[in-house]
C-alpha cells in the first residue's frame, strides 16, 4: 500500500469514527448541563468549595467566578513547582526557577501547556499527576462551561442569567473528562503506553554511557491531554515518544480524543438551542476548514520538490517512521486546528508551506473545530460577525438565532477577534526588534522569523505546540510569552460572557421572509469566507515574512 493511500485511508477511518460518536456524545453533554440533577459526589465538591449550584449568574458573576478559579489555580501550581525539591516524588529534581514556574503555571492553567522545559528531566511524579494532569482536567472545563454560557446567551430570553459556573465546570469534569479520559486512558495502555510510578533507572549501555530512563502516569496524562485539547507532553519529544505514542493505533485513537469533544459540541449546541440544524451548520463549517487544510497539508509534504524528497517519498525528515507522513500530517492539523499543541513529529522539519498551514491552522482562532469549548464559543462569535456583514450586504437588521445583533453585539465580537491578533504581532515585532531574544533563534532569515512568529502565536492562541529551534526557556520568553497566554485566554473570555449576556436580555426576534437562514449550506460557506477573510488575512503580512517566503523559495 502506497504512503499517501494509507495517509487517506486513516484520515476515512477517524472521519467514520467521529460521526459515530457524534450524536450520542453531542445529546449527552446536552442532558449534562441542562439537567437539574446533581450527582452525590458533586454535592460534597459543592460543599468543599462553598458554592450554591441552583444559583444563577449573571454574566460578570460568572466572569468572576472564570477568573477567580483560574487566578488560584494558577497560584497553586506555581508554589508547586517552586517547592519541588522538597516533595516526596520528586525524582531528585530541583524546584523549578520563578520564571519556568510562572510560564508553567500560566501555560496548563490557560489550557495552552506550553512547555519550556524537558519533562523527564525537570518534573517529578507530583507535580506532573497532581499539577499538570490537574490542571488538564480543570482548564478544559472552564472552556466548555464558557461555551455553555454562550449558548444559553442564545437559547435564554429576557433573563441575562447564564447558569452556575461552579455547577458547569463540576459537571463537565465529573461526567464528561474523567469517565472518557479513564477509557482513553484503558486503551492507550492496551496500545503500549506506560503507566506506573518508577523511578529513574539505567535501561542499557550507549556509545560508552548509560541511558537513562524515568516512568511516571504517563497513559492517564496522555488521555485527558488530548481529550482536553491541552497537548502538554510527559516527556520533551511528546506524542512522538513510544512510551506516550507507541503504535499507529495510538496514534488514531490520540486524534480521535482530540476531535472528539470540540465536534460533539455542535449538536450539544444544536440540542440546547432548540434547532440539531444550526449545530450541523456550525459542524459543516468545521469539517470543511479541517478537511481542506488536513488535504492541504498532505500534499505540501508528499509533493515531490527535490531530489531528497523523491528518494524519501516526501519530506520524511522530523518525522517517526511508525506514523510516516500521512499519520503525522493529520496529526499536525488536528493539533493546530484545535488548541492541543501535541506534536508526534517535529514541525520545524516540516516543508515551508507545511509549516504555515500548521501557524494558519491557529490563527484562525482554532476554531476548525477549535478547543474544547473555546472553538465552540469562537466560531459562534464568527458566526455573529458572518450576520452582521450579511445584514449589512442587504441592508437589514442583522439577527441570529432569534436575537438581534446590534452595535453592542457587535462591539464584543469585534473585540474578541482583535485580541489575540493584537498579542501575537505586537510581541513578535517586540522581540525582532530587541536585540537579546534574537539570540535565542537556531536559524536566520525567514525561517528564524518563523519560529519566533509561531512562539506567540501558539502562545496567544493557547495552542502551546512549539516550532521547534527557539530556545524559549530565557527570561524574556518564559515571561512574555507566560503573559501572552493568560491574556489571550481570559481576555477573549470576558468579551464571549459579556456578549452572552447581552443575548440573554433580549426577547426573541420573530423569523420573517428576509430572515437569513443560519442553518442553511449557504451561511455555513459564508461563514468559512468570513473566517478565512476576517481572521487569516489579518496575519498575511507576517506569513509573507516567513512561511510564505520560506516556502516560495524552497
Amino acid at each position: 500500500m502506497s504512503p499517501v493511500l494509507a495517509g487517506v485511508l486513516q484520515f476515512l477511518a477517524l472521519m467514520v469514527a467521529l460521526a459515530l460518536a457524534y450524536r450520542p456524545l453531542g445529546d449527552y453533554m446536552a442532558g449534562v448541563y441542562s439537567s437539574p440533577k446533581h450527582l452525590r459526589v458533586e454535592k460534597w465538591i459543592y460543599r468543599a468549595v462553598g458554592a450554591n449550584p441552583a444559583t444563577e449568574m449573571r454574566w460578570p458573576a460568572y466572569l468572576r467566578g472564570v477568573l477567580g478559579f483560574s487566578l488560584v489555580s494558577v497560584l497553586f501550581l506555581y508554589l508547586l513547582q517552586r517547592v519541588q525539591g522538597i516533595l516526596p516524588g520528586s525524582l531528585g529534581f530541583a524546584s523549578i526557577d520563578p520564571d519556568q514556574a510562572f510560564n508553567t503555571a500560566a501555560s496548563f492553567v490557560s489550557n495552552t501547556n506550553w512547555q519550556s522545559y524537558y519533562g523527564e528531566q525537570a518534573m517529578g511524579h507530583v507535580v506532573q499527576t497532581g499539577g499538570l494532569a490537574v490542571q488538564n482536567f480543570l482548564s478544559a472545563a472552564v472552556g466548555m462551561a464558557v461555551a455553555v454560557a454562550l449558548v444559553r446567551g442564545f437559547a435564554r430570553t429576557r433573563t441575562g442569567e447564564l447558569g452556575n459556573f461552579w455547577a458547569d465546570l463540576v459537571r463537565g469534569t465529573v461526567r464528561i473528562l474523567l469517565p472518557i479520559a479513564l477509557v482513553g486512558a484503558v486503551l492507550l495502555v492496551a496500545c503500549g503506553a506506560i503507566q506506573n510510578f518508577a523511578g529513574i533507572h539505567e535501561v542499557g549501555q550507549f556509545m560508552g554511557g548509560s541511558q537513562q530512563w524515568n516512568g511516571g502516569a504517563v497513559a492517564s496524562q496522555e488521555a485527558i491531554k488530548e481529550l482536553g485539547t491541552n497537548g502538554g507532553g510527559y516527556f520533551n519529544a511528546n506524542a512522538a515518544h513510544p512510551f506516550e505514542n507507541p503504535s499507529g493505533l495510538s496514534n488514531l485513537l490520540e486524534i480521535f480524543l482530540i476531535l472528539l469533544i470540540p465536534l460533539s459540541l455542535t449538536r450539544t449546541f444544536g440540542r440546547m438551542v432548540g434547532s440539531v440544524r444550526q449545530g450541523y451548520a456550525i459542524l459543516a463549517t468545521m469539517t470543511a476548514i479541517w478537511v481542506v487544510f488536513t488535504g492541504l497539508m498532505m500534499w505540501t509534504e508528499f509533493h515531490h520538490g527535490a531530489p531528497a524528497f523523491d528518494i524519501a517519498g516526501g519530506a520524511l525528515e522530523g518525522k517517526e517512521t511508525r506514523f510516516g507522513i500521512g499519520a503525522s500530517s493529520i496529526f499536525s492539523v488536528a493539533t493546530t486546528l484545535t488548541s492541543t499543541g501535541a506534536v508526534n513529529s517535529f514541525l520545524s522539519s516540516y516543508t515551508g508551506f507545511g509549516g504555515g498551514i500548521a501557524m494558519l491552522g491557529m490563527q484562525l482562532g482554532e476554531i476548525a473545530p477549535g478547543g474544547v469549548g473555546s472553538g465552540l464559543y469562537g466560531i459562534l462569535v464568527m458566526a455573529v460577525i458572518a450576520v452582521f456583514l450579511a445584514g449589512l450586504m442587504v441592508g437589514r437588521t442583522p439577527e441570529y438565532l432569534g436575537k438581534k445583533i446590534g452595535t453592542r453585539q457587535i462591539k464584543f465580537a469585534a473585540c474578541y477577534i482583535l485580541i489575540t491578533p493584537a498579542l501575537v504581532l505586537c510581541f513578535t515585532g517586540v522581540a525582532m526588534a530587541l536585540p537579546t531574544p534574537v539570540n535565542s533563534l537556531t536559524n536566520s532569515g525567514a525561517h528564524g522569523f518563523s519560529e519566533i512568529l509561531y512562539a506567540y502565536t501558539s502562545g496567544a492562541n493557547n495552542n502551546g505546540s512549539a516550532f521547534a529551534g527557539l530556545n524559549a526557556d530565557t527570561q524574556w520568553f518564559n515571561t512574555s510569552i507566560g503573559v501572552a497566554m493568560l491574556l489571550g485566554r481570559f481576555l477573549p473570555m470576558v468579551f464571549v460572557l459579556a456578549l452572552a449576556g447581552s443575548l440573554a436580555e433580549q426577547k426573541p426576534v420573530p423569523v420573517t421572509a428576509g430572515t437569513l437562514r443560519t442553518d442553511k449550506p449557504l451561511f455555513s460557506g459564508l461563514l468559512v469566507g468570513t473566517i478565512m477573510i476576517v481572521a487569516g488575512l489579518t496575519y498575511f503580512p507576517a506569513l509573507a515574512l516567513g512561511p510564505l517566503a520560506e516556502g516560495l523559495a524552497s
